[in-house]
């Protein structure tokens, strides 16, 4: 599983900068000031949630099942969050009107902050 979480991070996190760099320069004519803003704020949350994938697949202070259930958490959490943000900024190029299903966004975070909780719950309660 180790494996398994740790190369998810890092093609979250080259996917990342290759998101970052396609928004810094061919986005960059395309979209307004506040479409990039919003795009690079998917990209801030997909490379901070590879890193957490990174940790998480290195560290020895998670079990396995625990391991599993945050990372389904993070991974899901990111495509919803940070795709569906790279959807709403690209709206005026793409044509995709997401705005009806813009409740994934906030479902994807949530997901993010339970990924995360759980992995406090594991590190500091369930531990003593």
């Amino acid at each position: 599983m180790e494996r398994k979480i740790t190369s998810s991070g890092v093609i979250l996190g080259m996917t990342a900068i290759i998101l970052g760099a396609f928004g810094a320069h061919a986005l960059k004519k395309v979209l307004t000031a506040e479409e990039l803003i919003t795009f690079e704020t998917g990209v801030k949350y997909q490379m901070y949630h590879a890193l957490f994938l990174l940790f998480l697949g290195m560290t020895s202070l998670v079990n396995e099942k625990v391991k599993k259930s945050i990372f389904k958490l993070i991974v899901v959490g990111v495509v919803f969050f940070s795709g569906s943000i790279y959807i709403l900024a690209t709206k005026t190029i793409t044509g995709i009107d997401f705005r009806p299903l813009g409740i994934v966004t906030p479902i994807g975070g949530t997901l993010l902050i339970i990924g995360w909780l759980l992995l406090l719950w594991n590190l500091t309660l369930r531990q003593k």
